[in-house]
């Protein structure tokens, strides 16, 4: 049976249409309305070879923050819903370095999410992305794929850097962690 869904959201700030087939080979086609968010939903879909398509319409006249979290939204319930009842590896890590910048992600799809990280960013923005939106989306992925994620940035200064490692970490994180498996991976018996 094949992990892949296909979600749609919309509300009266944004409109968001997502397909995820967690089983692919890291194709996307992703359409943000911003570059830089497009830029890292990119090279997370390769790092973690899931096939991502993404539409997304808002009100970016007002900023990026509701696209970008809503994005998050979606991605990430499009992921819980994908992934079903499959007995996976669970807990997947990667250590990525990019330059003078070096991160670490650990996750835990466990069916209770927290979000946890140190502080990534000395700017306010890479370009004309602001570095929060970026936060906004993991922090409403993380909640809404119900996944454990800490996030950890070891070194760096150059923020485009450092988003970039914790983006491919975090794909590749998720890849180890999506593996499927023999049993469930809890001395509960279950997720």
């Amino acid at each position: 049976m094949a992990r892949e869904i296909s979600v749609t959201r919309t509300t009266r700030e944004t409109d968001i249409k997502i397909s995820l087939n967690i089983d692919g080979s890291g194709r996307s086609n992703i359409d943000t309305g911003i570059g830089f968010l497009n830029h890292l939903l990119t090279s997370f879909a390769l790092y973690s070879s899931f096939d991502i398509d993404i539409t997304a319409r808002g009100d970016l006249e007002v900023d990026g923050h509701h696209v970008c979290e809503d994005v998050g939204i979606v991605l990430g319930s499009a992921f819980n819903r994908a992934l079903g009842d499959f007995k996976i590896a669970r807990f997947g890590y990667a250590i990525v370095p990019m330059d003078d910048a070096l991160v670490i992600s650990s996750v835990d799809i466990s069916g209770r999410p927290y979000f946890e990280t140190n502080e990534l960013f000395k700017d306010s923005f890479i370009g004309t992305f602001q570095t929060e939106w970026f936060i906004e989306f993991l922090r409403a992925f993380t909640m809404n794929s119900r996944i454990n994620l800490h996030i950890l940035k070891l070194r760096g200064n150059n923020s485009h850097h450092i988003a970039e490692c914790l983006i491919k970490s975090l794909g590749i994180s998720l890849k180890e962690a999506t593996k499927k498996i023999d049993d469930i991976l809890s001395t509960k018996g279950v997720l």
